[in-house]
Formats: C-alpha cells, structure tokens, sequence
C-alpha cells in the first residue's frame, strides 16, 4: 500500500461544509421511508398488485447497495466534490421524472435512476467529513452526521402521510427538487474540490465483478422468502454470488490499483468496526422489519399508531448520536461502541418477551433502549472506520462504511423473515384458524437471532483493541 499523504490543515469552514453535506445527504433515508409509505397509493394508482409495487422500492435498494462501492473509488480518483455534485443533481433530476411517471414499470426505472445518484452522496459523504475534520473533532461530526439517517427515518413516515394525503403521491417526489437545489448550492459553494494528485486508474474490471457478486446476493436476500431459498432461480443467484465473490476477490489481489484495497482489512480496527456494523444493522432491520407486522396483526393497531411507536427510537438517535459522537473524541471508540452495541442486544434480547397482550408502553420503553444503544454505537463505530483509512483511501473506506450498511439492512430482513416463516410453519397446527401462537413463536426466534447478531457485535467492538 502506498504511504498516505501528510495530513492537511483543518479546513476553517469545516462545520459549514458539514452543513452543506447533511442538507444533501438528508434526502436519501427521508426518500426511502416517504416512499415505503406510498406503496398501498402506487398499487391503486397504477392499478398493480403488491408484488409488482414491492419493485419501486427493490429496484432503488439493489441499485443503491450494488453502486456504492464503486463511488468511494471514484471519489478517490476524481475527488468527492465532484461525485457529490454529479449524485445530488442525478437524484433531484430523477426524483422529477418519478412525479411524471406514466407507469409503473417507468417509476421502478426512474428510482433505479435515483439510486444512481444517492449512491454517490451517500458514498462520499464520509469521506468528505473525514477529510476536512481533525482527528480529535471526527467523532463529533460523523455522531452529527449521523442525525440526517434518524432525522429522515423519523420525518419520512409522518411526511408522506401529509404529503400523500394533502397533495398526492407525486408530491413526495416533488419535494426532493427544492431541497436538491438548495443542497446543491450549498456543496457547490462551501465543499472544497480536493483530490490526490498522484496519478490513480479507475478498475473497471473489479467494478463489475463487485457489481455483479453484490447484485445478485442482494437479489437473492431480498426475494429468497418469496421465491423459494431452493427455487432454482434463487440457487442460480447464490451460484452468481459465490462464483463473482472469488472472481473479485482472486482479481483484486492481482490489479496494481484495485477498486477495494483489501490490504485494509489486514488492520484491525477497520475490519471489526466494520463487522461490528454489519451485526448493528443486520439487528436494527430486523426489528424495525418485523415490529410493525406486530403491532399490526396482533395488536391491531392502525398504521398512525404504529408509526409514531416505532418513532421513538430514531428520536433518541437523533439525541445521542452527536453526543456520543463528542464523548467518542475524549474517551476513545471502543468503550462506547461496546456499551452502545450491548444496550442493542440487551433490548432485543426484551423484545423477545413480547406477548400477545402487550402494551404500547411495553414496545416503548424496550425501543427506547434500542434507540439509546443505536445512537450510542453508530458515531464511534463509523468514527473508528473512518480514522483507520488512510487519506487517499477515504473513499474507499466511506464506501466500504455505506455498502455494510445496505448489506446488513437486507440480510437482517431477510434472515428475520426466514426464521419467522419457518417456526410459525412448525408451531402452527394444519387447518388452524388461528395462527398467533406461531407468529409469536417466530417472532421470539428472530428477536433472540437478532440478539446474538449485536452481542456478537458488541465483542468484536470489545476486542478489536484501542485505535
């Protein structure tokens, strides 16, 4: 690996720039839960049934989690002004498109299209942190950071029901331009267009390897559980994976400028941070993934309700990641992301105490220590990733940061669901009208599953060392 540059000035603008990067990068999750919400809208409007419409959401999350990769490289070689600007005026131009959609084959296009340019702010946006912040500041401003994911999962919901309700689904499309133009601006303005000025080629080979290998794993996560995980569409993407996997990683080693320097997870930090966040978002999918078929089909619940439950634990994200974020410049990472991963286990691990008869405050207090554990863990854990990269691979790292996210995200829906599936099937008698004995059973399982995932987390944030 090549010597890192020496380590600039901090940049005197820098919490403008911060700034600038969070009205950018507060469209991506603020989309994404809007949307979810418009999905019912969209099988009427378009006059599809479920399956169908599960595509606007699919072909945006496939997209996005395949891609991102590929971004961080390109902010190294191009420089992450320029990848940002590209992705915000992408995304703002494609959410128009989606408000002008004349089918519903043309909107799952148009969101495709859209992930194309959310991939690249999402990539380089820590990227861009990391490089104008000084070590000692770092954590404190990827824990501030990090309220654009809890803000836009805690608006996006309420949001889409007014917008939905009062100005029709194109609105919630519409909505992206003003706030796309305004972060655009502000980049434009406020971001410094630094690059290593060390010639670097772009690996176009490894790009489509990584393409193809998370593409079709990401497929085969998303649509096991429908499709059947023997179905010989399935076992062909599995195949798909595990041959790209390989291919990758044996053609990686071999090219002299590789799109992922795997050298980076010979360093310790780097690689169990990185794991640690797998474990985090794996646990935190699965449980908003299986809480509101909870609170729904058991509890009957209507979907207001529902919403302004699971709204508890974004909030207290939003109030602990920038605290924690400050706390993990004075007292170091792995503590606090130890403490905050166990807090997640531990309310998982409650979760699972769950009854038929439960109370909407007994889903309040076990998600509000989920959301305390979350916003304590996620600062530290990316601040660790992040300063364990060096310069010129910052993009690599934020990408590497971005595409585990989305990784764990769908392994966690898809693992939770299979579990749930498989024990309601063997604690449901044949011919039972009643199937909430099974459910619950299920429910438990995944629950517990989850648990594991985050204690196996916690450990790794334990025993990864100091940085």
């Amino acid at each position: 690996m090549n010597q890192a540059a020496p380590t600039p000035a901090p940049d005197p603008r820098r919490w403008l720039i911060l700034f600038s990067v969070m009205t950018a990068g507060v469209m991506g999750p603020i989309d994404g839960s809007v949307v979810n919400v418009a999905l019912p809208t969209f099988s009427q409007v378009f006059g599809v049934g479920l399956h169908t419409v599960s595509w606007v959401t699919m072909s945006y999350l496939l997209v996005l989690g395949s891609l991102i990769l590929t971004y961080g490289r390109l902010g190294d070689i191009y420089g992450f002004k320029r990848i940002l600007l590209i992705g915000i005026a992408l995304f703002t131009a494609a959410s128009a498109l989606c408000a002008l959609a004349p089918t519903i084959w043309a909107l799952v296009a148009f969101r495709a299209l859209q992930a194309v340019g959310a991939g690249m702010f999402m990539a380089v946006g820590p990227a861009i942190i990391a490089s104008v912040f000084p070590p000692q500041e770092r954590g404190r401003a990827l824990g501030t950071n990090g309220m654009v994911v809890a803000v836009g999962l805690a608006l996006g919901p309420t949001l889409g029901g007014f917008l939905l309700t009062w100005a029709g689904w194109k609105a919630i499309f519409l909505i992206n331009i003003p706030v796309g133009l305004i972060g655009f601006l502000l980049c434009l303005r406020m971001v410094p267009a630094r690059r290593d000025p060390r010639p670097q080629s772009f690996d176009l080979t490894g790009a489509a390897l990584g393409f193809v290998t998370l593409g079709s794993f990401l497929l085969a996560g998303s649509y096991g559980e429908d499709w059947g995980w023997t179905s010989p569409l399935i076992l062909t993407l599995v195949a798909l994976f595990a041959f790209g996997a390989v291919a990758f990683v044996t053609w990686e080693r071999r090219v002299e400028q590789p799109m992922l320097d795997l050298d980076l997870f010979k360093n310790r930090v780097f690689s169990s941070a990185n794991f640690a966040g797998l474990m985090n978002f794996m646990a935190l999918s699965s449980m908003m993934f299986l809480l509101p078929f909870f609170m729904q089909q058991v509890l009957q619940y209507d979907a207001g309700r529902i919403g302004m439950i699971l709204s508890v634990s974004p909030a207290l994200m939003l109030f602990m990641s920038p605290l924690s974020g400050t706390l993990s410049d004075k007292l170091g990472t792995r503590r606090l992301a130890f403490a905050g991963q166990s807090l997640v286990a531990v309310a998982l691990l409650l979760m699972a105490g769950l009854r038929p008869d439960a109370q909407a405050v007994d889903i309040l207090w076990r998600l509000s220590i989920f959301g305390l554990g979350a916003g304590v863990f996620m600062a530290p854990n990316n601040s660790a990733v992040m300063g364990s990269v060096p310069r010129h691979r910052l993009g690599i790292g934020s990408g590497v940061l971005a595409t585990v996210r989305n990784v764990g995200m769908v392994l966690g829906i898809a693992v939770s669901s299979a579990l749930v599936t498989w024990q309601a099937g063997v604690h449901t008698a044949p011919g039972a009208i009643d199937g909430v004995a099974g459910f619950m059973t299920g429910l438990r399982t995944a629950f517990l599953a989850g648990a594991l995932l985050a204690a196996a987390g916690a450990f790794a944030s334990l025993a990864r060392g100091d940085e």
